[in-house]
């Protein structure tokens, strides 16, 4: 796992970890995120809002997620897919 890799993971467990599972959609995330849907996620040069994750890495998503790490899991893939990191 790259360095920025590792850093996203980190931050989306952090914003993510203290929503209430199980989430079904993607609006049951945004009372987690610190800034709602304008929350920014940097890693070296990379900066995803948490409004670029929910239009560009819906189609990789599978709800209802039971934890953070099976989200986290999605959304690292869904970057990768897309070629965001």
């Amino acid at each position: 796992m790259s360095d920025v890799e590792s850093q996203l993971r980190d931050q989306f467990m952090d914003a993510f970890a203290n929503a209430s599972f199980p989430v079904k959609n993607q609006m049951s995330l945004v009372p987690a995120l610190p800034n709602g849907p304008g929350t920014k996620f940097e890693a070296d040069d990379v900066t995803i809002t948490a409004m670029e994750l929910a239009a560009k890495l819906g189609k990789h998503q599978d709800f209802p997620y039971e934890d953070a790490e099976s989200l986290v899991d999605d959304i690292m893939a869904g970057l990768k897919e897309e070629g965001m990191i």
